[in-house]
């Protein structure tokens, strides 16, 4: 059977079944990933992973846009300004320490790696994802103040790790040469100008719906295709330009907000289902991907992948919302929900294009495990997990910092 003919009747297999899917445990991403793994062997496909390389990367790109963008976009800015505090913690400190605890994880099981190359794995896998972790972000069971913050978080690490990304392959592939200046150019070119495309789209683009929709010059479907429209062009901008696509998205998101208020509520549903459909296209490829390398795990890598999950994410968000008055519960339950998904594929998709050397493989397999682990740990977790902390909110004093909005 085609692979294309396998997934689109997947896809309304799943359609037909999604209503009552969503009352499980059961998650798409582990439905299209198990799908992906059964096909190889089953179909016994010959199949050229190197040559659909390239078209996975862009898939996984795209979908990652979409994701940001639409998640920004119902991102409310005015509780957005109350919370800045927790966002900052954990894109600070909390992603400084999961990266350095990442790499001496990858340092202790993996001798064979150098200090840059464990800093590349950690890298690859500092960033949270927004769309494995959309049930967390979007129930409203976790208060407001908590799945903003993390949402924030997912929509921002990524970006933030690819300079560190790129300026470890530097390092890996040159030896202990200083490369301040090529680091402060990765980070001028891939947060600022990502940020600054961003913005312009976001306000431009965002002003420009609300007069055609004020003016009464769009119709619906068409105002959807203009929304859609803007992460695309962050991506296209921001290709141009060296910069980091994912920032420039989510900030846009943020930023159409401005002169479109309503483009949370009504006008991201095509983007939202265009993105939902390319990360299943990814999930999938993921799953042959982990097929066909399969033979090549070691249990080092699971052990690493159990480690970046608990104690590499716990550790250092716990340490980074000290001093913040939250429960011990919303410790644990922030901590716990960082799940590692899309954008650790595409980093380390970025990253084995960039790489030389025998390391890459065990790099490649250490971001294929941690990312497995994370699609069934905190996809089945999730609704147990929001249960569990529900009632554990309930239960704080009403001045807790849980409440306040």
């Amino acid at each position: 059977m085609n692979l294309l003919v396998l997934f689109i009747v997947a896809i309304f297999v799943y359609s037909l079944v999604s209503g009552r899917l969503e009352r499980t445990v059961v998650t798409a991403p582990i439905v299209f990933t198990v799908l992906g793994m059964v096909a190889f062997p089953v179909f016994r496909l010959r199949w050229d992973a190197a040559a659909d390389r390239g078209l996975f990367l862009t898939l996984a790109e795209l979908g990652l846009v979409m994701l940001l963008f639409t998640d920004a976009s119902r991102t409310s800015l005015e509780v957005l300004k109350d919370i800045s505090g927790l966002p900052f913690r954990l894109l600070s400190t909390g992603m400084l320490l999961t990266m350095l605890l990442g790499a001496l994880a990858a340092l202790v099981l993996f001798r064979e790696l150098s200090i840059w190359e464990a800093g590349i794995l950690a890298a690859i896998l500092a960033p949270t994802d927004a769309g494995l972790g959309q049930v967390i972000v979007s129930s409203p069971r976790v208060p407001m103040k908590i799945r903003e913050a993390l949402n924030v978080e997912a929509g921002l690490n990524d970006g933030l790790s690819v300079p560190f990304l790129l300026f470890f392959i530097a390092l890996a592939g040159t030896g202990a040469e200083s490369h301040d200046a090529r680091l402060l150019q990765f980070v001028v070119e891939q947060l600022g100008f990502g940020a600054l495309i961003g913005v312009a789209i976001g306000l431009v683009g965002g002003f420009l719906i609300g007069l055609a929709q004020r003016k009464g010059w769009m119709t619906g479907s068409w105002q959807r295709l203009g929304v859609v429209a803007l992460p695309l062009l962050c991506a296209l901008a921001s290709e141009a330009v060296d910069a980091s696509m994912f920032i420039a998205a989510f900030v846009a998101g943020l930023a159409v907000q401005i002169g479109f208020k309503k483009a949370g509520q009504h006008s991201v549903e095509f983007a939202e289902e265009s993105g939902q459909l390319l990360n299943l296209v990814v999930f999938f490829l993921f799953g042959l991907f982990v097929a066909k390398a399969w033979g090549q795990f070691e249990p080092s890598h699971f052990v690493y992948a159990a480690l970046s999950l608990t104690v590499v994410r716990m550790a250092p968000v716990a340490l980074a919302l000290v001093g913040t008055g939250l429960s011990r519960a919303t410790v644990l339950f922030m901590g716990w929900f960082g799940p590692r998904g899309l954008a650790s594929i595409v980093l380390g998709l970025v990253y084995f294009e960039k790489a030389h050397g025998a390391a890459h493989l065990t790099v490649t397999l250490a971001v294929m495990a941690t990312v497995l682990l994370s699609i069934f740990v905190h996809g089945l977790s999730a609704k147990p997990g929001i249960e569990l902390y529900a009632r554990a909110v309930a239960g704080l004093k009403n001045d807790a910092p849980e409440h306040e909005v």
